[in-house]
């Protein structure tokens, strides 16, 4: 869907900040809860529709979030830090590794508008056809449908956390008329929230709901000034390509300075450049193999 936006909406500064009372009451019961998350879903649309949020950057980053999440699941002990250079450092040939293959996956799937054919390209274990018949397993609102999808994934394949996940985001993405999937649901559940059904799943979902949308409008806080910040920057670098390498730390997570389009001596000044002017940050604390970002 297309996002109405006044005429101030490129304005950082305007970025409408979630009721207070959305995370201070405390609700119990399955009504009361969804009422809640309904409340905060609706606060993250208005922020989504806000020009000043770099929305590419900001689904990455939580997409990054989502896979450590998943492979945590899994039993798996890699963190942020670690998947990024599972998927950052790769060299041609390397393979990413089963938590890699996570975060590779989520990458995939907010890259590019929500369909079937997006999602197969990020889940290329499963048949297209198998996907679309769980996505229509979602019926009613958008929070219950994406907890029926969940359910019926994890029913019919137990140790598919992290598609079932996808999948749950994708079918509420659809539900609520987003371009996009918005990667909100993995980072706030618990694992023994994946092994509950009906309304016992439906209320830990509304409940993830509330605590990651309200992450979601923090971290777009975060990275509206940054990106705001860098944009105003851009026109004091002179080396040739760096208008397509601002454009690639304005939509990343992560970039590794070898990635950008300039030679490598001349990618790494730019990156030590923008540091300098405060404009991104180092994300490893290494001297070598850095990766950088908003």
């Amino acid at each position: 869907m297309t996002f109405a936006r006044p005429d101030h909406i490129g304005d950082p500064d305007t970025l409408p900040r979630m009721p207070a009372w959305v995370t201070s009451t405390r609700a119990e019961t399955l009504e009361d809860v969804a009422f809640l998350s309904g409340a905060a879903l609706n606060h993250l649309h208005l922020v989504l529709g806000h020009e000043a949020v770099p929305q590419a950057l900001l689904r990455d980053r939580l997409a990054l979030r989502a896979a450590e999440a998943c492979v945590g699941f899994s039993g798996r002990s890699e963190r942020l830090g670690e998947l990024r250079d599972a998927v950052h450092l790769l060299r041609p040939g390397d393979l990413p590794g089963p938590a890699g293959e996570t975060y590779l996956a989520w990458r995939h799937v907010v890259e590019r508008p929500v369909s079937i054919k997006a999602l197969g390209r990020a889940l290329p274990s499963l048949d297209p056809g198998q996907i679309a018949a769980w996505l229509d397993a979602g019926k009613d609102a958008p929070v219950t449908r994406a907890a029926m999808v969940l359910e019926t994934v994890l029913r019919e394949v137990p140790r598919a956390d992290a598609a079932g996940l996808i999948l749950a985001d994708a079918a509420l993405a659809q539900a609520l008329g987003w371009d996009h999937v918005v990667p909100l649901l993995a980072a706030a559940l618990k694992r023994a929230d994946l092994r509950k059904q009906g309304d016992d799943l439906r209320l830990a979902c509304h409940r993830a709901l509330v605590s990651s949308a309200v992450e979601a409008v923090r971290l777009s806080a975060d990275l509206a000034p940054r990106a705001a910040h860098l944009k105003a920057v851009a026109p004091k670098l002179r080396a040739k390509g760096a208008g397509d390498a601002v454009e690639m730390l304005l939509t990343r997570d992560a970039v590794a300075p070898s990635t950008l389009p300039l030679p490598d001596r001349a990618a790494r000044r730019l990156c030590e450049r923008l540091v300098a002017l405060g404009a991104v940050r180092e994300l490893t604390g290494r001297d070598t193999f850095r990766l950088y970002g908003l």
